[in-house]
């Protein structure tokens, strides 16, 4: 009798680095556990510690005024939490706070200024992950623009599997309204469209992705521009949809 290998979810960004450079990041590291809700950074506070996610998932939001919150995009393990350090800047653009629970591995403010300061090919990878990161922020603002509620929650059902490395978890309307800056009734619809053409399984929060390709299909453009900004950029990269394994 056979049994499947388990799955060995790394940092991507990581993964990308040489692997000299990459064992010094890692000896700077420390493994955390992240807990849903917890927020790593808030807007116009300095970072305290800085955050590559491995099997845990981040949301950048933000607020005005009394209004509800906003996503302005999602960092897993394909990313980093505070890559803006890599341009002198400490200080938090947006709200950060766990989506996914899981692990992630982190560093203290001090010691990657000393690593980027010592190691230029790790400046040149944050670099260019910053720039795929500012792509998913602007792409974001367009979407919420422009697109119907439908092809939106689509697109950020297959961003957070791609993140969550698994085809079920757990959602509340009240959640998915926040993160798409709509009313839960809207959600409601897109949700129960989604469902009757078999996408989705969705029950008391608890969504299951059954047809990955037709949700592809279901979802705007805004969900392959920004699968090929990642490509471009790192072509050696395993796929975002796809977990990095070892």
């Amino acid at each position: 009798m056979s049994f499947a290998s388990p799955l060995i979810i790394t940092n991507q960004l990581l993964d990308c680095l040489p692997c000299t450079v990459k064992s010094k990041v890692l000896e700077q590291c420390e493994e955390v556990d992240l807990e849903f809700g917890s927020i790593l950074s808030e807007r116009a506070h300095d970072f305290q510690y800085l955050y590559f996610p491995t099997t845990s998932f981040v949301s950048l939001i933000t607020t005005l005024g009394g209004d509800h919150p906003l996503e302005l995009g999602l960092i897993g393990n394909e990313g980093m939490l505070g890559a803006t350090m890599v341009l002198g800047v400490n200080t938090a653009p947006s709200r950060a706070i766990v989506q996914g629970p899981g692990k992630a591995l982190r560093i203290s403010v001090n010691k990657m200024h000393r690593l980027l300061r010592d190691i230029p090919v790790l400046a040149d990878a944050l670099k260019h992950y910053l720039y795929v990161l500012v792509t998913q922020l602007t792409q974001n603002a367009a979407c919420v623009h422009f697109h119907k509620i439908e092809p939106r929650l689509a697109r950020w059902l297959l961003m957070t599997q791609d993140r969550a490395h698994q085809d079920q978890f757990h959602l509340t309307h009240d959640f998915l309204a926040n993160m798409l800056g709509v009313r839960r009734s809207g959600v409601t619809i897109a949700a129960g469209a989604l469902q009757s053409r078999q996408l989705i399984h969705y029950s008391r929060g608890d969504i299951t992705i059954l047809d990955r390709s037709g949700l592809e299909v279901a979802a705007c453009e805004c969900y392959e521009a920004l699968l090929r900004d990642h490509a471009r950029l790192f072509p050696s990269r395993v796929p975002l949809m796809l977990p990095a394994c070892c």
